[in-house]
């Protein structure tokens, strides 16, 4: 008998939830010391949210309030089950974070991203699903997908901010890695990096244009 039954509110210790979904939202270290002195003065106010796999309750809302019980040393939280695909989940997750801290781009995008390259769906589908835009879709996708490895690392690390991330995407990625460096070894604003995007790209298409 399934002891995590859907639709229903229900108390479950901490150590038998499960992060299986946790990759799609990032750790905010402040929130989670907010959310600590919450806990202790108010205690658990809404329930967090999750779905069952394999027997077991994996998160899709409430990650901080989660993290943050086992920094006040609670045993127990009261949790919120309902009954989805993964396609669904991940839905859940961009839909149920809509309210507090909302969805970081960066977050969006693994989303669409999972949507788009694990689940199959086309671009379409995922904007019906998650109730945006065919273009919010593509910016989101291209915020990953147009970006060399080096800078996704420094985007999901907080290094580089989704605005430098997308304007560093207008290059082809051999010049990326180039800007990447002197942003790391130069603190510049949006101006100055767009300026230097555009250096880039007028001798990427000086060069394209003699070799013709």
């Amino acid at each position: 008998m399934n002891p995590y039954p859907g639709g229903q509110v229900c108390p479950v210790p901490l150590d038998q939830l499960g992060d299986h979904f946790r990759r799609y939202r990032l750790r905010v270290p402040q929130a989670v010391t907010a959310m600590a002195q919450s806990l202790r003065r108010w205690g658990q106010c809404a329930p967090i949210v999750a779905t069952v796999r394999q027997e077991r309750p994996q998160v899709l809302d409430g990650f901080t309030r989660w993290e943050a019980a086992q920094v006040r040393g609670m045993t127990t939280l009261l949790v919120r089950l309902i009954d989805v695909d993964d396609r669904r989940a991940k839905a859940a997750i961009h839909g149920l974070n809509q309210t507090g801290r909302r969805p970081h781009e960066l977050e969006e995008a693994w989303i669409v991203q999972a949507l788009v390259r694990e689940d199959g769906l086309s671009q379409i589908e995922v904007a019906e699903l998650l109730g945006r835009h065919k273009s919010w879709v593509c910016r989101r996708l291209a915020l990953l997908e147009k970006l060399c490895a080096d800078v996704r690392q420094d985007l999901e690390v907080g290094l580089l901010t989704p605005t430098a991330a997308r304007e560093i995407a207008r290059l082809p990625a051999g010049n990326q890695s180039e800007v990447l460096d002197l942003s790391r070894r130069e603190p510049l604003n949006g101006d100055e990096l767009s300026g230097v995007v555009r250096l880039l790209l007028g001798s990427v298409t000086a060069r394209a244009t003699a070799s013709k």
